[in-house]
């Protein structure tokens, strides 16, 4: 669904479960954050059948403005068949009866907690992001009235001061996840707790992103096109996570952002799918020959 089609009335009755007067306030909501890139847009939160705090924002956005035509695809940290986005999934597939995919280059709208997809999304696509805490300048101001007065007068010093405190301290900035992003050249906003790894591909995209904060009763968004540029000093750039050496266990990836393996040593792909489809085009000699480099040498041994 386009931006274009948010401004309309879908008139669908009670499809996507929440009632057409709901889904209109929701849309209005959106509208308004589309308009203002990076600005808190206040709503009315409904009550879901999912817990504050388990992408019920999120939830909202995408019941909102989902149409019978799209085609859904829910991830949690990159993972499809995580919990939280298998029962996500499963709502919002069994209140509107549209198709789901795990393929990203297939979905039209995307809901998301964690991660951007590693495929490259079209302007025909929407990010759905879940927000726990919308409000960049949390860690250095609590005071909601103050917190308001300092956006609309664009006094973010604090937040300076905050990132130079880290960098005196550490050596490095050391916040990963929900590092904050300078949108339109205007508000500073939260990029939700995506890794460092994902900021850069909100900067000029061609998809539309919206963000969903349900516990906080805010949306916000960044339209296609629009600059995101993270908050960086002039002599020390902004870097995104990366382990030297470090390559995926499964698909041998070394541009994708890759996660730990539990249990044991080595790194694979946070983005499950596309780990997968990238392993499918591989020959199966390559194939085979990473599956013997990723065991013990004991076991690689025996093999051979």
């Amino acid at each position: 669904m386009t931006v274009r089609e948010l401004a309309a009335s879908a008139a669908l009755g009670e499809f996507a479960h929440l009632d057409e007067q709901s889904k209109r306030e929701i849309r209005c909501a959106l509208l308004t954050a589309v308009a203002v890139p990076g600005y808190q847009v206040p709503f009315a939160s409904r009550e879901m059948p999912v817990a504050r705090g388990w992408g019920s924002g999120g939830l909202q956005v995408t019941l909102a403005v989902i149409g019978p035509d799209d085609t859904v695809k829910v991830i949690d940290q990159g993972d499809d068949a995580g919990v939280n986005a298998a029962n996500l999934r499963r709502l919002i597939v069994a209140s509107t009866g549209v198709a789901d995919t795990t393929d990203a280059r297939e979905a039209s709208i995307i809901q998301t907690r964690h991660r951007i997809p590693e495929d490259p999304l079209g302007p025909d696509q929407v990010l759905v992001l879940q927000v726990p805490v919308p409000e960049p300048l949390r860690a250095v101001e609590r005071d909601m009235r103050e917190l308001r007065r300092m956006h609309a007068e664009a006094d973010y010093s604090a937040i300076w001061l905050s990132l130079y405190e880290d960098l005196v301290r550490n050596g490095v900035i050391t916040q990963s996840t929900g590092y904050p992003v300078l949108v339109g050249g205007r508000y500073v906003m939260a990029t939700t707790p995506i890794p460092r790894w994902d900021v850069p591909k909100l900067h000029q995209a061609e998809f539309l992103s919206l963000f969903g904060a349900g516990r906080e009763k805010r949306v916000y968004a960044v339209p296609p096109h629009t600059n995101v540029e993270p908050l960086a000093f002039e002599d020390v750039a902004f870097q995104v996570e990366r382990t030297e050496g470090a390559s995926c266990l499964l698909c041998g990836a070394v541009d994708a952002y890759l996660v730990e393996v539990p249990g044991r040593e080595g790194w694979i792909c946070s983005d499950t799918d596309w780990c997968t489809r990238r392993r499918a085009d591989e020959s199966p000699d390559v194939r085979a020959g990473r599956q013997l480099a990723s065991v013990s040498p004991e076991a690689a041994d025996a093999r051979v």
